[in-house]
């Protein structure tokens, strides 16, 4: 039996993208069918009847889309920005109040992306200069971006040993905004599909970490694998990663194979201070 899909968000660049894919006559079509397709401003209860609802609106309409769904019993797949720290903490109250009601939220469904923000929280404990750039397309309405705000909080989990980034004036407005302590610069501008740089500032070093999205169809593979999480979640889950269980992937490839363990402290590489015998 396929899973019933309401797209909320429909006409919009994502929206028309998951219409595309779920109605592609080999592979998704099979597996899900959309029952209902909704503009940002239309009637929520059109949603009604789907086994889960696919979020594609805007910021300012998501809440609401999220809020009705789970006081409805639909579990939700979230492909819209805005959800900040406090935004989930918040909905993790309201999903916990309606047991076996699941919600997943994706900032971005490009597996480049996720792992670029992965590999970018790794190498956070070791650099204490850190500010992030992003661009979209010139229509993206929102700023910074969901992509950069995950960014942000999670390169400030990793730091949480070694303290907050260094991010001298930033009382000046050109010098971003900051997010988790990291400063967040956002382009929106024609041409553009998407891209991210991470930047880390070292003695005598810098290491860019950047990922650029090319085509939106770089986005089909985290959809569906979101909408199959989506379906059977409980709770709040956050982020593509954990879906695909980078965290894991991340310590089996860290850890050798010769029985060498790492030291247990976490040292900022780059503040740690040179020591001589």
């Amino acid at each position: 039996m396929s899973t019933k899909v309401a797209i909320v968000g429909a006409s919009g660049k994502m929206g028309r993208l998951a219409h595309e894919l779920l109605t592609r006559e080999s592979g998704a079509a099979a597996e899900f069918e959309i029952v209902a397709e909704l503009g940002s401003k239309d009637a929520l209860d059109g949603m009604i009847g789907a086994d889960v609802v696919l979020d594609v609106t805007v910021p300012a309409a998501s809440q609401a889309v999220v809020d009705f769904a789970v006081s409805h019993g639909i579990n939700v797949l979230v492909g819209t920005s805005g959800w900040s720290g406090d935004r989930i903490l918040a909905l993790e109250h309201r999903v916990a109040a309606t047991p076996g009601t699941g919600v997943v939220i994706v900032p971005n469904f490009s597996l480049g992306s996720v792992l670029a923000t992965a590999f970018a929280a790794m190498a956070a404990q070791f650099f204490d200069s850190i500010e992030i750039v992003e661009a979209h397309g010139a229509t993206k309405v929102d700023s910074p971006s969901g992509t950069a705000v995950r960014t942000a909080e999670l390169i400030a989990a990793a730091r949480s040993g070694v303290g907050p980034v260094s991010a001298p004036h930033t009382d000046q407005r050109a010098r971003g905004q900051q997010v988790a302590s990291v400063p967040v610069h956002s382009l929106r501008m024609q041409g553009v599909v998407a891209k991210q740089s991470v930047i880390f500032g070292g003695v005598g070093e810098v290491l860019t970490l950047s990922h650029e999205t090319l085509s939106s169809t770089s986005y089909e593979a985290g959809i569906l694998l979101g909408l199959r999480a989506a379906t059977t979640a409980t709770g709040v889950v956050v982020g593509l990663d954990r879906l695909l269980d980078l965290n894991r992937l991340l310590r089996a490839a860290a850890a050798p194979d010769d029985g060498w363990v790492p030291e247990p402290e976490r040292v900022s590489g780059q503040a740690a201070r040179a020591t001589t015998a």
